[in-house]
């Protein structure tokens, strides 16, 4: 039998059962804190978090008077499970940290597009515009040599639909160099596959040279594809077609850049870039959003009007489409300042020990034992696999890493030596508070485990 409910603020009678004065759902719901709470996380979840209360106040584990801050303190901080982190790995594009961090700029258009935008739909006329139109044209302003462009979701949506559209049911010749595993198990030749494409394989491992893409066109070749294996180099006795070699066969050529690189960087020597690759011939260029760009999840394609149109018009094409959030977010990276990406990859070495310095300092001061060590940073997201960038870490013990990585905020950092090390290139100066107060909230090791 279900005890009943009183309303706590009536008399109470002497020697009651104290679960009877376990205020009703709707006293507790009253509370303002938990009517802004159902704002932002819904009915559900805040019902449940009271519900949770009203059952510890039943067990004699709360006071019955205490129910609402009981709730209040249990409800999550996002109706979402993905938590932010603090990257402090090193690793600028880590996959598994959603690569490229997104500027304020992006961020403020991804808000911006959340309600009705003119995705599609031309305001001065009334009408039905180009989706995208906006983003599609910062891309062609940032690569001349592009006469048309495309947006899909990812960069593995880009290569799909490019050779579906070239190719599909035909031959897509490539360099058995350039069989490249993309990351998770998905392997070159089963994602042209997919496409009812067939791979015709030229070359060695080592060795390509226009002459064996040569020998192997003819007249059921689709296209000719050239993909930059960004996520690992072969040195020694090597060689490979150039672009400008393979355009002068007079078929399509693919070129896969991978990195999103839209322009030349001395940054980044060996990283190929699409203007580049159009202006030596290409007829389309496929790349990703989220890497180099520094913007959010997307496949680029750059390319001759007609290709790009001939993409478009695929059927493929709507199933690949990017949402609103992607081409405004990405239409603010292309056009806005520069990007987390881009200050992570010129970090100097002065300026990340100095901030080493900064987070050791007011750490050692807390009683945690840390020091600045050197630490090389990467590119990461299977770019410029040999790029080694100079830097700084605080080195704290290894207990340390487990703690971080399950705090709030959660501070991913990488184990080497023994060590837990946080690299702060990928930190922002207006996150150094944060990553203090997540590195002090840790017990020290003389003091974990007690209790």
């Amino acid at each position: 039998m279900t005890t009943p409910e009183v309303d706590p603020t009536g008399p109470a009678e002497v020697g009651a059962d104290p679960r009877r004065l376990v205020p009703r759902t709707d006293v507790v719901l009253a509370d303002p804190r938990l009517q802004a709470a159902m704002k932002r996380l819904g009915a559900p979840i805040v019902k449940q978090a009271v519900g949770q209360a009203q059952e510890l106040a039943r067990a004699g584990k709360v006071e019955p008077a205490l129910v609402a801050d009981t709730a209040v303190s249990t409800l999550p901080t996002s109706v979402v499970s993905s938590r932010p982190v603090i990257n402090a790995t090193g690793v600028v594009l880590h996959t598994n940290l959603g690569r490229a961090a997104l500027s304020a700029a992006a961020i403020d258009a991804l808000v911006g597009a959340a309600a009705y935008a003119d995705v599609e739909y031309d305001l001065a006329t009334g009408r039905r515009a180009r989706r995208g139109r906006g983003v599609l044209a910062a891309l062609q302003e940032a690569v001349p040599a592009a006469e048309s462009v495309l947006v899909v979701n990812n960069g593995a949506a880009a290569l799909v639909l490019a050779t579906t559209a070239l190719a599909a049911g035909r031959e897509v010749v490539v360099s058995r160099g350039e069989m490249v595993e993309i990351g998770d198990g998905f392997r070159l030749h089963e994602l042209i596959a997919s496409t009812g494409a067939r791979l015709r394989e030229v070359g060695t491992t080592n060795r390509t040279s226009a002459a064996d893409y040569a020998a192997a066109v003819g007249p059921d070749t689709g296209c000719v594809l050239k993909v930059h294996p960004s996520n690992f180099r072969v040195e020694g006795f090597t060689s490979a077609a150039n672009v400008a070699e393979l355009a002068r066969l007079g078929l399509p050529v693919v070129v896969d850049i991978g990195s999103g690189l839209l322009a030349p960087d001395p940054l980044l020597p060996g990283e190929p870039d699409a203007d580049t690759a159009l202006r030596h011939g290409a007829t389309v260029v496929t790349a990703s959003g989220d890497k180099l760009l520094g913007g959010p999840q997307a496949g680029l394609l750059l390319g001759t009007a007609p290709a790009i149109e001939a993409m478009r018009r695929h059927p493929l094409a709507r199933a690949l489409r990017s949402d609103k959030l992607t081409l405004a977010a990405l239409e603010a990276t292309v056009r806005g300042p520069v990007t987390p990406t881009w200050v992570a990859l010129r970090a100097t070495s002065d300026k990340l020990n100095e901030q080493a310095q900064r987070v050791t300092e007011a750490v050692v001061l807390a009683g945690v034992p840390a020091e600045v060590v050197s630490s090389d940073g990467v590119v990461g997201g299977g770019g410029a696999p040999s790029l080694r960038l100079p830097g700084w870490a605080v080195a704290l013990p290894e207990d340390y890493a487990d703690p971080l990585r399950l705090g709030s905020p959660s501070v991913v950092g990488r184990l080497e030596h023994g060590r837990c090390l946080l690299d702060l290139r990928c930190v922002p100066p207006e996150a150094e508070r944060a990553l203090i107060a997540a590195v002090l909230a840790v017990p020290t090791p003389g003091r974990m485990g007690t209790g």
